[in-house]
């Protein structure tokens, strides 16, 4: 009943779009401090910086994290309001269908893949030690913490509410299915990340992993009727990440506690997590969640009959 909440005679698609124009422009509107921060900061003697490296890199690490993360809150801020005022639902509407978040199954879902992450990164280190370096200080790290500690989940979650919420909701609502959403959120959750630094340095070969996370993220929606376990996940897999490594060729550098120093290259460990780990996960949630009636729920069509007032 997750995608059937979102399913009313008056969410007719061209809403969405005009609620997607919108919490888009909130995102560029919380993107004003950081562009004001670049703006007083330039010394007037190097050329303006017009890339998004260049800017990242102007601070930092941590007040670079604070200013990007800012954007995130507004765009939440965007969700909730075309939510609740452009199609009349609640929140609540988009996260779950059932009567509360369950906030169980997202710190379940949380400490399962930041077990995942840290026993990979851990394999990784003791195969390759040389690649990485110790750059723990402890008042920069600690300083991460607490803003990764609140701001990342507040990014993770805004994507999830996004693309496994409000646009899901609404592919549904265009195709009166579920598979069609599920691989449209996916493939532009994907695409999203197309101009990320890693894609340059790794080869499109990675865009398997944006991707194919983004169907994972929609399947264990689709199969668990809620967004909780996405939740969790997206905020264990950024911060985590964030804490433990960070490296010159990444998004943006963090006070993490190992740096990556080896030269990034893409192979069969882009796709590992997708064809590998990510089938353990579903295995693993859908033993503890009981899921059952796979085809139906990732490929089944929505009868709007069906759908109470």
């Amino acid at each position: 009943m997750f995608l059937e909440q979102g399913i009313k005679p008056e969410n007719v698609f061209w809403k969405y779009l005009i609620g997607s124009v919108f919490i888009i422009t909130t995102s560029f509107i919380g993107q004003i401090p950081f562009t004001l921060a670049v703006y007083f900061n330039y010394n007037g003697k190097d050329a303006f910086p017009t890339e998004s490296d260049a800017a990242l890199k102007m601070f930092e690490p941590n007040l670079t994290l604070f200013l990007v993360m800012i954007s995130f809150a507004f765009a939440f801020a965007g969700v909730w309001f075309v939510v609740k005022y452009l199609h009349h639902q609640t929140l609540l509407s988009v996260t779950t269908s059932r009567k509360k978040i369950d906030w169980n199954r997202i710190l379940f879902s949380f400490a399962l893949w930041s077990f995942f992450s840290i026993l990979s990164f851990l394999f990784v280190y003791y195969q390759s030690p040389d690649n990485f370096v110790w750059n723990f200080k402890l008042i920069p790290f600690l300083i991460l913490v607490a803003i990764g500690s609140i701001l990342i989940p507040i990014q993770t979650s805004t994507e999830e509410y996004v693309f496994r919420g409000y646009l899901m909701q609404g592919f549904a609502n265009l195709a009166q299915n579920k598979w069609f959403p599920l691989l449209m959120t996916s493939l532009i959750f994907g695409s999203m990340h197309w101009f990320n630094p890693e894609v340059t340095k790794m080869g499109n070969i990675i865009m398997i992993y944006y991707i194919g996370t983004g169907l994972f993220l929609g399947v264990i929606t689709l199969m668990d009727e809620g967004m909780e376990l996405a939740l969790g996940f997206h905020a264990a897999n950024n911060l985590i990440g964030a804490l433990l490594v960070t490296s010159d060729w990444s998004v943006f550098q963090t006070n993490s506690i190992f740096k990556d120093m080896s030269e990034p290259s893409a192979g069969f460990d882009v796709i590992l997590p997708v064809v590998v780990v990510y089938p353990i996960l579903l295995f693993i949630f859908s033993k503890k969640y009981n899921w059952t009636n796979w085809k139906e729920r990732l490929t089944g069509k929505i009868n709007v009959l069906q759908i109470p007032n």
